[in-house]
Order: C-alpha cells, then sequence, then structure tokens
C-alpha cells in the first residue's frame, strides 16, 4: 500500500516509532503539527477498514502519521505525486460514505514530505 519511496524515506531515516513535531509558520494549513509514523500494518488498516482512509484512497491517498494532539486526523501523501510529494492533513469529519469535497477534507501541511526531517523529536 505505502510506495517504495516513502518505505525507503522513513527506512533511510529511521523513522520508524518517531515522532515531529512543527508550528504554525511552518504548517502552511497553519494550524500546527504533532504527528506520530505510522508502520505499514497501521497505515494499511486506516487505508482499508477506516474512514477517512477508505473515502480517499481511490484518489491515490495513504496514511503516513496520526495526529498525536487527538484530533482524530491523518497525515497522508498522495502516491499520484510520486517521490517527495507532499503531506497533507485530511479532516476525518469531512469524508464519509457520501464521498467528500478535496476543498473542504485535504489540506496541504508540507509542500514536499522531507521537510519533515528537520522537524522529527529526538
Amino acid at each position: 500500500m505505502l510506495p517504495t519511496h516513502w518505505l525507503q524515506f522513513v527506512d533511510s531515516n529511521h523513522l520508524a516509532g518517531k515522532s515531529a513535531s512543527f508550528s504554525e509558520d511552518v504548517d502552511l494549513s497553519t494550524l500546527g503539527a504533532d504527528m506520530g509514523f505510522l508502520n505499514e500494518t497501521q497505515s494499511a488498516t486506516e487505508l482499508t477498514d477506516f474512514w477517512p482512509g477508505i473515502g480517499v484512497a481511490k484518489d491515490g491517498y495513504v496514511p503516513v502519521a496520526w495526529c498525536s494532539e487527538g484530533s482524530g486526523d491523518y497525515y497522508y501523501i498522495n502516491t499520484n505525486d510520486g517521490p517527495n510529494g507532499p503531506l497533507y492533513r485530511i479532516y476525518h469529519d469531512a469524508v464519509g460514505p457520501d464521498g467528500y469535497s478535496a476543498e473542504d477534507a485535504v489540506v496541504k501541511v508540507l509542500n514536499h514530505y522531507e521537510e519533515l526531517l528537520v522537524h522529527v523529536d529526538p
């Protein structure tokens, strides 16, 4: 489910089991972010068993991190973007069985997911 380029990014940067956080000034959506990285099994489960994963999978979105502040929102990459594409937040309450409006549900958090590296918690 996770693209090879993301798996290599996580592996080569030792991100498994780690978290990242950054302020509103860094987050393109201006909310700030606190996230924990998902492993392959967690990502697959979120994508196939739960909303919004079920609803956005057809459009290439794949969950890569969860909000550690408890919002219920997950962070996604899009397989259509290719290596080092944007990181997105998808609002869990904006996607359901009736579909979703990308305008209301999906926001860009970082232009390139590699920007996460300077924000990984020690």
